[in-house]
C-alpha cells in the first residue's frame, strides 16, 4: 500500500464509539459527569494540600503533583471527545494529533515516575520513620518531582518521533484519541521493529518504577510484619494501602495497552481500557486518597466551615 501524505494540512479521522451509536449519547453524559467531578476532586485535592499544613508532607507533595497529572491528561483527551460524541466532525488535524499523542505519553510516563518514588516515600515513612524528615527534605522532594517531569517528556519525545518516522496508509484511526497501539496499525510496513524500539524506551522507566515499587513494599511488608502491635500494623497498611491499589489500578491498565503484542491488541476492548484510565482512574485516585485519609477530610471539613486556624 502507498503512504499517504503525513504533512500539517493532512490529518485523521477518530473513528471513536461511532460503531456503537447507539451509547454515544450515553457515553456523553456519563463523561461529561465523571469529566466535572474529576475536575473538581483533583483540583480540591491540590488546593486542601497547599491551604492545610498537615498536608505539608512529601506524601501530600507527590499526591499533588499526581492530582495535576490527571488534570492535564484527562484535559488533553475528555474535551475533544465530547465534541466528537455531540457532533458529526471527528477530524483532527496531524499536528494536532502528535501534540495529543507527545503529551499524553509524557504524562503516563511521568506519573510511572511519581508512583515509583511514592513508593520510597511510604518506604521511608514506615521503615525509616526516626530519620524520614531527613531522608524526605523538601530538596530532595523537588528534585524527585523535577526529574519524574524531566524523564518523561524525554521518553515520550523518543517514542513519540520513533512513531511519527513511520509511513502511514491510513487516515482513519480506530479509537477516540491519538493512542499510540491504534496509530501502530496505521503503518504500512511491519512496526514490529518500531514496536520493539519503543518498548525498550517504556522499559527503562517502567522496569525502574516497577523495581522500585515492588522493593519498597517487600521491605514494608517485612518491617510491619516485625511489629507486634495489630494497631500499629493497620496503621502501617493503611498508609500504603491507598498508593498500592493506585498502582494496581494503573498498572493494570497500562499493562494491557502497552505490554501486550500487537497482534493481541483489540481495537474495541482498548477503546473501553482506555476510556477506564482516562475517565475513571482520574477520578478514583483523590477519592481513594481522601476517603482513606482522615487528615485529608480532616483538612477538607475546615476548609468548609472556612476555619482559618492554621493549628
Amino acid at each position: 500500500m502507498r503512504s499517504f501524505n503525513t504533512s500539517l494540512g493532512c490529518g485523521f479521522i477518530l473513528v471513536g464509539f461511532s460503531d456503537w451509536p447507539q451509547l454515544e449519547l450515553f457515553l456523553f453524559v456519563f463523561i461529561s459527569i465523571f469529566y466535572s467531578l474529576t475536575l473538581l476532586g483533583n483540583t480540591a485535592i491540590i488546593i486542601l494540600a497547599r491551604l492545610d499544613p498537615r498536608l505539608h508532607t512529601p506524601m501530600y507533595f507527590f499526591l499533588s503533583h499526581l492530582s495535576f497529572l490527571d488534570l492535564c491528561y484527562t484535559t488533553s483527551i475528555v474535551p475533544q471527545l465530547l465534541i466528537h460524541l455531540w457532533g458529526r466532525d471527528r477530524t483532527i488535524s496531524y499536528g494536532g494529533c502528535v501534540a495529543q499523542l507527545y503529551i499524553f505519553l509524557a504524562l503516563v510516563s511521568i506519573e510511572c515516575v511519581l508512583l515509583g518514588v511514592m513508593a520510597f516515600d511510604r518506604y521511608a515513612a514506615v521503615c525509616r520513620p526516626l530519620h524520614y524528615t531527613t531522608i524526605m527534605h523538601p530538596q530532595l522532594c523537588q528534585a524527585l518531582a523535577i526529574s519524574s517531569w524531566v524523564g518523561g517528556f524525554i521518553n515520550s519525545l523518543i517514542q513519540t518521533s520513533l512513531m511519527m518516522a513511520m509511513p502511514l496508509c491510513s487516515h482513519r484511526l480506530n479509537h477516540f484519541f491519538c493512542e499510540m497501539p491504534a496509530f501502530l496499525k496505521l503503518a504500512c510496513e511491519d512496526p514490529g521493529g518500531t514496536e520493539a524500539k519503543m518498548l525498550a524506551a517504556r522499559a527503562i522507566i517502567l522496569v525502574f518504577t516497577a523495581a522500585l515499587i515492588l522493593g519498597s513494599y517487600v521491605r514494608i511488608a517485612q518491617a510491619v510484619l516485625k511489629v507486634k502491635s495489630m494497631a500499629e500494623r493497620r496503621k502501617a497498611f493503611g498508609t500504603c494501602g491507598s498508593h498500592l491499589l493506585v498502582v494496581s489500578l494503573f498498572y493494570g491498565s497500562g499493562i494491557y495497552t502497552y505490554l501486550q503484542p500487537m497482534n493481541s491488541y483489540s481495537d474495541s476492548g482498548g477503546k473501553f481500557v482506555a476510556l477506564f484510565y482516562t475517565i475513571l482512574s482520574p477520578i478514583l485516585n483523590p477519592l481513594i486518597y481522601s476517603l482513606r485519609n482522615k487528615d485529608v477530610k480532616g483538612a477538607l471539613w475546615k476548609v468548609l466551615r472556612g476555619d482559618r486556624d492554621s493549628g
